[in-house]
């Protein structure tokens, strides 16, 4: 049984990738378990994200969001959930086939999917398709349980699905009380030369580390973007194949 990590998200797509980008960035030792079945891989293109004026490959898409979770520290699992409960000590009991993790916060990310959920206090709303009762912020009635995106009624769009995936993050975080969290990284001098503290969640960088960051972004983007393998769609399991 693991039980050293501090978040475990269930659902690899948009929004359970944005929420592990921003807790691991933040230092909360991160897992995320995820089937691979995002409904994004169905879509023939993708057309409404920040960035892209001329649309972007779906799956690539989900890719990078899954490199930047990984760089940003956290751990991805291609494994699915087949239960989480809640404790006797408080916090959660998450397994699969394999294992058995306990988290004292756990984002829901799994779409429409709550077969796995056994946690009292956490409300079910049935409307032809199931989610998780929340608040704006993502949360639940259970302290330390959040549904983030399609899971929390948030609107069917990738964009809206992976802002909410960084307001559920934002909310763990200070309701946590770990202090303010941004993610501002800012020249040499921003909040020093004004007498200030650099926030938690910030930084300052200089102008060689500026121009490092900056090239290696570009390089990482070149390589990404110049000669892909691009993944067609997959298709809806109630279209015949031809």
């Amino acid at each position: 049984m693991s039980d050293d990590t501090e978040v475990v998200v269930v659902g690899g797509g948009v929004a359970g990738l944005m929420a592990a980008t921003y807790t691991a960035r933040h230092g909360f030792q991160t897992r995320v378990f995820d089937t691979n079945e995002s409904i994004l891989r169905r879509n023939a293109h993708l057309e409404n994200v920040p960035g892209f004026p001329a649309g972007i490959n779906a799956r690539l898409w989900l890719d990078l969001l899954a490199e930047q979770a990984t760089e940003a520290g956290a751990t991805i699992i291609d494994a699915e959930v087949t239960s989480v409960t809640d404790t006797e000590r408080g916090g959660f009991r998450v397994e699969t086939a394999d294992e058995t993790v306990e988290t004292p916060r756990v984002v829901l990310a799994t779409k429409n999917d709550v077969s796995y959920l056994d946690v009292d206090g956490v409300g079910i709303i049935d409307r032809g398709k199931e989610f998780v009762d929340t608040d704006e912020r993502g949360r639940t009635g259970v302290e330390g349980c959040y549904a983030a995106g399609r899971l929390a009624e948030k609107a069917h769009q990738a964009a809206v699905c992976a802002g909410h995936g960084a307001e559920v993050a934002v909310t763990l975080l200070e309701d946590a009380d770990v202090g303010f969290y941004h993610d501002w990284v800012a020249p040499a001098g921003y909040f020093t030369e004004r007498d200030r503290d650099v926030p938690p969640g910030c930084e300052e960088i200089d102008a060689e580390e500026w121009e490092r960051r900056e090239q290696r972004s570009l390089e990482a983007m070149r390589e990404r973007l110049s000669d892909p393998d691009l993944e067609r769609p997959e298709q809806h399991p109630s279209v015949a194949d031809e």
